[in-house]
């Protein structure tokens, strides 16, 4: 659907609601007292100005009014219908437009606006035969054209619908809802050049359309354009203050650039807008989190979880940010949590392995990181964690056999080659473990220091004083 909503008729005034509303009680009157002489035109106006504003039962009283005096008018039959479509009563107002084109078949303002109660109901092809007719008849009728092109848009035939919105423009250049809707179209298409452009060209006509400058800025920000992007963001919350997701893309934008005291203000701002999405909470905790300020972070987090309870980043971010603060028991519930909310998802498990590594519970977190391997089985340093881990509990057969998963993912992996070399001399495999010293020297040497520091003791080997003045 459109976010165009702006109107191009600058000569024309809206009535003000107490207008609107003393038009329609004088309307009334004029029927209860039945003084309805030369007062139908009076009473056709306030009907349509009743579907401008959406009143849709004083638009029924009058338009029934007039049906009983004039029940084969098929205008009459029309702006029923068009009433009963604003209230999403679709079926009533197929009814009332098929009694229209019964009347009167070949006006095409009430084929069009049939159709589009048919799109509503989800009848797409029989909207799209309905405007079909009408360009049987009118080949060039830009707004058939137009509602082919919203129609095929909606259905994400978004190249069919670009061929629809741009016979529209052939006609007319500035059709100002076909360019708006030929940007959506391209963006749906990843063409993101043709979508600049023709939002672009819109804003020429319309520059203060504040939907039309947050959709430019979507697509800067898929250009890599962060700063133009920032630019158009800028200015949707200029004319509209109170567009929620620009405001949220804007802070997004400027956490990427690293300018997070303005990115915290943003979202504080579409939270403000909108304190039930979560996204915002836990976009406010990252950016506390960030700053150090690990108990506002938790906060912010919580106010997400509280919204979503199983909002699986939140419990993973908020259980890291206990784990900091020393809150064990409170970590490993939301790790748990966020386990049990996405069993696919290898981070979870991973981070309570760690945490059950760094308390000291190996048997504990062998188990957690075999899991994570289990997702993930090609992750590396889910495969290395295990490894030092069973390095740690002795399990020398199961660390070795875990660093040559780390080598099958990274076979140049230096750290991998030391832990093997590591496990190998503990299991009396000296030649091996000198080998994959060897390597591991050769592809960084600042790994021979740390074996010299941890292996100091080691005076006695030949080998192993051979390699260190070989390597």
């Amino acid at each position: 659907m459109s976010f165009y909503d702006t109107g191009f008729n600058d000569d024309y005034t809206e009535p003000e609601g107490n207008q609107v509303e003393e038009e329609i009680n004088a309307c009334r009157k004029l029927i209860e007292d039945n003084v309805i002489f030369n007062a139908v035109e009076r009473i056709e106006d306030v009907i349509t100005l009743c579907i401008d504003h959406g009143l849709i039962d004083d638009g029924l009283y009058f338009v029934n009014y007039l049906l009983d005096i004039s029940s084969y008018n098929s205008d009459y039959w029309a702006k029923k219908g068009t009433l009963y479509n604003l209230s999403g009563e679709f079926e009533n107002a197929i009814d009332c437009f098929n009694r229209a084109l019964s009347l009167n078949p070949g006006d095409t303002e009430i084929l069009i606006d049939k159709s589009s109660v048919e799109e509503n109901l989800g009848e797409f092809a029989e909207a799209e035969e309905t405007l079909k007719y009408v360009l049987n008849s009118e080949p060039n009728n830009e707004e058939a054209l137009y509602c082919l092109g919203s129609l095929n848009q909606r259905k994400e035939n978004f190249e069919i619908a670009v061929l629809y919105f741009k016979k529209v423009l052939k006609q007319d250049p500035d059709y100002a809802e076909a360019i708006y809707e030929l940007g959506y179209c391209y963006e749906g298409m990843n063409n993101h050049i043709e979508a600049l452009d023709a939002y672009d060209r819109f804003l020429e006509l319309d520059p203060y359309n504040a939907n039309a400058w947050y959709n430019r800025g979507v697509v800067l920000s898929k250009l890599h354009k962060p700063e133009l992007a920032l630019n158009s963001y800028d200015l949707a919350v200029s004319l509209n203050d109170n567009f929620y997701n620009a405001w949220f893309n804007k802070g997004n934008i400027l956490t990427d650039l690293g300018r997070n005291n303005e990115a915290l203000e943003c979202f504080k701002k579409a939270h403000q807008l909108d304190c039930f999405d979560e996204a915002t909470c836990y976009y406010i905790g990252n950016l506390y989190e960030s700053k150090g300020k690990i108990e506002n972070a938790i906060n912010y987090y919580t106010k997400a979880l509280q919204i979503n309870n199983h909002y699986y980043d939140a419990l993973l971010a908020r259980g890291f940010c206990f784990d900091s603060l020393g809150r064990y028991s409170c970590a490993f519930n939301d790790f748990n949590k966020a386990i049990s909310v996405s069993k696919d998802r290898a981070e979870a498990w991973c981070a309570k392995a760690d945490l059950e590594f760094s308390l000291g519970r190996l048997a504990d977190s062998s188990e957690s990181y075999l899991k994570a391997v289990k997702i993930a089985p090609n992750h590396h340093l889910y495969w290395f964690s295990l490894a030092e881990t069973y390095f740690e509990m002795g399990k020398c057969i199961n660390a070795l056999q875990a660093f040559d998963e780390c080598l099958r993912i990274q076979p140049d992996d230096a750290l991998s080659l030391f832990g093997k070399a590591k496990v190998k001399y503990l299991l009396n495999q000296t030649e091996d473990a000198i080998e994959c010293l060897k390597k591991a020297f050769a592809i960084n040497p600042n790994i021979k220091q740390d074996f010299k520091n941890e292996y100091s003791e080691i005076k006695f080997s030949q080998l192993v004083n051979r390699l260190m003045r070989e390597s």
